[in-house]
């Protein structure tokens, strides 16, 4: 079985772009700036006091690291004033005040929100993407993503999924050594249209990401009508649209997971089926049925769980689960550079 990481890698170091790393608080965070660099998977832009990390870090090697602190840098005024431009009219809902009222306003934000600044970063073409939410949530993560970066031109919505890698002993019905779960990380309740649109996201990052052939399996509790449900119908209405939408790809359901990727059941339960026992991009009903399955692969599978990874986005923006490990983030980078392609 190939080594989908060390190919993900392989093709990151190619590019030569440089990833910013907004936590420089978490000691996860600075081990991965440091281990990326050495690995050449990407240049690395560490955000926070030089003096401070090293002394939380007295082992690691940032040589190479490009630490950056936004209390003395020379661009945080710029990057304020972009802020206050870009968001210029917006209402806090909280409050019914404006979000930033003056450009010193954006600037104490983006002073105390680093996630926010590395955005900033991105948007004035300083940095090529960004990698956060090891020690932030989700919303933290992507919220600066959604306000500054947007949607990409000719995208309906952005959407999240994990890049799922076999574990080094291979996995049976894992023919590809990965899967694709979509969404498992931004989108709570997807309608019947937004799933068509997360499966041709997903199906685009099997191709650009992990570099795989997309066979797209809509997950269900039912497998070709075994069970009548309005949920069932979401699914079934979804495959029926993402065909319109994008007939080049292969895609199938309404499926059970194990039809989707087990040859038997699929032979017994979606006899004819092109997709069913050999799905690699599972497009799941919600976010509970992506988030669930994820961490039950993750945890009892042995699968490495990367991501989430944002698809949709202007530019590459990704977020981390809280409980990722060192390898988790580099990883991550490398998916990041991969999709400034």
């Amino acid at each position: 079985m190939k080594d989908i990481l060390a190919e993900i890698k392989q093709r990151a170091s190619a590019l030569n772009k440089t990833v910013v790393l907004p936590e420089g608080e978490d000691k996860r965070v600075v081990e991965a700036a440091a281990n990326t660099v050495k690995e050449g998977v990407a240049k690395i832009v560490l955000l926070g006091n030089l003096d401070e990390i090293k002394s939380a870090n007295p082992e690691v090697c940032l040589d190479g690291v490009t630490v950056i602190d936004p209390v003395t840098y020379a661009k945080t005024g710029e990057y304020a004033e972009m802020l206050f431009t870009l968001r210029q009219g917006k209402i806090n809902k909280k409050t019914g005040a404006p979000e930033y009222a003056t450009v010193e306003d954006a600037k104490n934000y983006i002073l105390k929100d680093y996630t926010m600044y590395g955005a900033l970063m991105l948007k004035a073409g300083d940095v090529d993407g960004m990698v956060s939410g090891a020690c932030h949530s989700t919303a933290n993560t992507l919220r600066p993503g959604l306000q500054v970066i947007k949607t990409a031109p000719g995208e309906k919505m952005v959407s999240a999924y994990f890049l799922m890698i076999a574990p080094p002993c291979g996995n049976k019905y894992c023919e590809d050594g990965c899967y694709i779960y979509a969404d498992s990380g931004l989108v709570q309740n997807p309608t019947s249209e937004e799933l068509a649109y997360i499966a041709l996201s997903s199906a685009k990052s099997a191709e650009q990401v992990a570099n795989i052939t997309p066979r797209i399996a809509f997950i269900s509790h039912s497998t070709k009508g075994s069970a009548k449900h309005a949920d069932v119908t979401k699914v079934t209405d979804a495959v029926k649209l993402f065909h319109e939408i994008a007939p080049q790809y292969n895609a199938d359901g309404e499926l059970q997971f194990d039809a989707a990727i087990v040859p038997d059941v699929a032979k017994s339960k979606a006899p004819g089926s092109t997709v069913a026992g050999h799905a690699n991009v599972m497009i799941f009903p919600d976010l509970d049925a992506g988030n669930s399955n994820y961490k039950n692969t993750e945890r009892l599978g042995g699968f490495m769980a990367i991501g989430p990874i944002c698809q949709g986005l202007a530019k590459p923006i990704n977020d981390l689960s809280r409980g990722c490990h060192t390898e988790d983030i580099v990883a991550a980078v490398a998916i990041t550079v991969l999709q400034t392609l």
